[in-house]
């Protein structure tokens, strides 16, 4: 028998998996694992082998290559207890075909229809930034992208409920966190008031979006939303056969839970760093002046190419999926080295995006770096924001789309300014948050210039 591999190198001293969300900086953390131990190191941690990879072949390996040899870690799967059994948490054959049926929902028939969802919707949150006022701007976006993400997967049908499922909501992503700590399976069933709390919320989601899935059969109607793709597509490979209505519920609660998050987050990263840097403000001002002051569409998006290059740049520096994990679960050979069955193998796009290798100026907010040229020229694993393999975000399109038409409409209403003039801090919980209330002030636009500038020739 082959002798065994040594470890990667890795810090010496022992490491609690709960520190990803009880206190110490995991952010600063995995940063200094990879620039001390190298592309792959291995972390000791209370029961386990981790291994934190931080080389774009290597994730390849990991998320495509040999995705078969992993599933989803142990933190993610804790979520079911919220979001069922879909596609963020359910694995093999009943992933895939969870994902045949959902994939109809984001063609691009579809997606003309939600533009004009999104962007009457950032008009409306526009409306609210009145010159001068004072917003919180993580509650802003979060109630922006929580209406998109409504009236896109359900259209207007959640009409009175939409209080009772946004008070929901708020105390089902805060359960998100409990779902890091220890022995969380057992806090969740225990008489404490967050654990009522956090029951009594989803059973209120349960009750509205069961309504719903009944209500839409009933009707036999496609509302032209994600709700009926999701009850009305029949799985090709066995004509005839349709998600049950659990599946559905699955399927709706991980997409309004997921989606919202994520892109109140990247938005909400997107005005602070704009309030910072008056060059990249200048030139989004700029394009936005060039398209008039007509409702965006899906057509605009090509016009908007320096709109894209703020968020891809925001996504870099503050990728709403911060860590992503796998459990091995057969034996494989990574970079040299043996990892076990029941070894976590952890792709930080935290890391990766801030990587001098990849990145010049890593850590410096400059949009004009995301020329074709410079995008074509990095490995697909140097930028991940949306995951990879089979795994990869199934609502990516539908993500960029909506926040490059949000930060355009919302560019038109004025310029958010930090009140406290200093970057907030990130808070990496399951998505990366921007730490406590963030208040900006609301300026009016100064002039527009009379054309918009280009990505041509700018640096990598």
């Amino acid at each position: 028998m082959a002798a065994s591999r040594p470890l990667p190198p890795g810090p010496k001293r022992l490491w609690s998996p709960s520190i990803l969300s009880m206190g110490g900086d995991p952010l600063a953390y995995l940063a200094g694992v990879a620039a001390d131990h190298g592309d792959i190191a291995c972390i000791r941690a209370l029961g386990r082998t981790v291994f934190l990879v931080s080389r774009p072949d290597l994730i390849q390996d990991v998320l495509v290559t040999h995705q078969s040899k992993f599933k989803k870690g142990p933190a993610l799967h804790r979520t079911r207890f919220l979001l069922g059994d879909g596609l963020l948490t359910s694995e093999g054959a009943v992933h895939r075909r969870q994902r045949r049926l959902a994939q109809p929902a984001f063609h691009r028939g579809r997606l003309e229809g939600y533009a004009a969802v999104m962007a009457a919707a950032a008009g409306r949150s526009a409306g609210r930034w009145a010159d001068g006022a004072v917003r919180d701007v993580s509650a802003e976006m979060s109630r922006l992208t929580l209406e998109i993400v409504a009236r896109t997967l359900f259209g207007g049908d959640i009409g009175t409920d939409a209080d009772r499922v946004s008070a929901a909501l708020a105390v089902m992503m805060g359960g998100f966190n409990h779902l890091m700590r220890p022995f969380a399976t057992l806090l969740l069933r225990s008489p404490l008031p967050a654990a009522r709390r956090l029951r009594r919320a989803r059973h209120d989601l349960d009750e509205v979006i069961f309504r719903l899935i009944r209500e839409r059969r009933a009707s036999g109607q496609d509302a032209g939303d994600l709700l009926s793709t999701l009850i009305f597509t029949e799985d090709a490979d066995r004509p005839g056969e349709r998600m049950s209505d659990v599946e559905v519920r699955d399927q709706a609660m991980t997409l309004f839970l997921a989606g919202h998050e994520t892109t109140a987050n990247a938005l909400a990263w997107a005005w602070c760093l704009l309030a910072r840097h008056d060059g990249p403000w200048a030139r989004l001002q700029a394009e936005v002046a060039g398209l008039g002051d007509q409702p965006l569409t899906m057509g605009d998006l090509p016009r908007l190419p320096y709109a894209m290059a703020v968020m891809r740049e925001v996504l870099r520096l503050y990728p709403p999926a911060w860590a992503i994990g796998r459990l091995a679960v057969e034996p494989h050979v990574l970079g040299g080295y043996d990892v076990a069955p029941g070894t976590i193998v952890i792709a930080s796009p935290w890391v990766m995006h801030r990587s001098p290798g990849w990145f010049g100026d890593p850590l410096a907010f400059r949009p004009e770096r995301w020329t074709d040229a410079f995008r074509e020229g990095l490995p697909r694993f140097a930028y991940f924001p949306f995951g990879g393999g089979a795994r990869t975000c199934i609502g990516e399109s539908f993500a960029w789309m909506e926040m490059a038409l949000a930060l355009a409409t919302l560019a038109r209403a004025g310029r958010p300014l930090l009140e406290s003039g200093v970057m907030p801090l990130p808070e990496p919980r399951i998505t990366l948050r921007l730490k406590g209330p963030v208040m900006m002030r609301i300026s009016r636009p100064e002039a527009f210039a009379t054309a918009a500038p280009t990505l041509a020739g700018t640096a990598g």
